[in-house]
């Protein structure tokens, strides 16, 4: 039987995310984000959260907002900086907000070994940069690898195009991105969709993400942004 609960509204979906979580937010840039579960996360009012997302936000929607809202303590990313990420730029200048940036290979691969459950794994990625710092090195085979340990969420929070009532879910397109792994690494994943359709109506060979790893949904209208230049 599945565990997935289908709500309502997005307030209820992310009722419960306590402060000091770390949250896993889907997206790459703005394809895949799941915007509406992050304005009911800032109405929600969740504070010193910790980020795990692609980047540290773009214009003022999405991860920007939630940090524009001064909810976040950290962000853990690959890309924090990119031209329209002056929400973040500002608040790290201002020492209001720590950053780890990881590689995103290492990123995706480090919240699959969360929810594969393995303890850690070697590397190659980063040797030899400032990244690697305070990391432990082995040599294997005549190769220099850099020991990395999961990333595990408190939450997940992340968009998928279709649902069924039992929590299976269909991505679109490059809006997958982190949402599959994402939703293995997490201890509750909330998911927001485009659609909700009947047990059975998906094709089983398309579902992406099964419905084990997920823990509440919300139907919402889709939303796009247009990204705009640079301030």
């Amino acid at each position: 039987m599945s565990r997935a609960e289908i709500l309502e509204s997005t307030d209820a979906a992310v009722a419960g995310i306590e402060d000091g979580s770390t949250v896993l937010v889907g997206g790459f840039g703005l394809a895949g984000m799941p915007f509406d579960l992050i304005d009911a996360l800032i109405r929600q009012g969740a504070k010193d959260l910790t980020i795990v997302s692609n980047n540290a936000g773009n214009g003022d929607v999405g991860v920007a907002a939630l940090l524009a809202a001064g909810r976040v303590r950290k962000v853990l990313c690959s890309f924090p900086r990119q031209s329209d990420s002056w929400v973040f730029d500002d608040l790290y200048r201002a020492g209001k907000i720590e950053l780890e940036v990881v590689p995103q290979g290492n990123l995706a691969e480090r919240m699959r070994a969360a929810g594969a459950g393995i303890g850690a794994f070697y590397c190659p990625t980063a040797v030899g940069t400032p990244l690697a710092e305070g990391k432990e090195v082995r040599e294997i085979d005549g190769r220099t690898y850099l020991l990395e340990y999961p990333i595990k969420g408190d939450y997940a929070l992340i968009g998928a195009h279709v649902a069924d009532t039992l929590g299976n879910l269909v991505y679109r397109r490059t809006a997958r991105n982190f949402g599959p792994v994402m939703a293995t690494a997490a201890t509750t994943t909330v998911v927001q969709v485009d659609q909700v359709v009947e047990a059975g109506k998906l094709d089983p060979e398309a579902v992406v993400t099964p419905s084990i790893y997920v823990d509440r949904i919300v139907q919402v209208t889709a939303r796009h942004y247009t990204v705009q230049g640079a301030r």
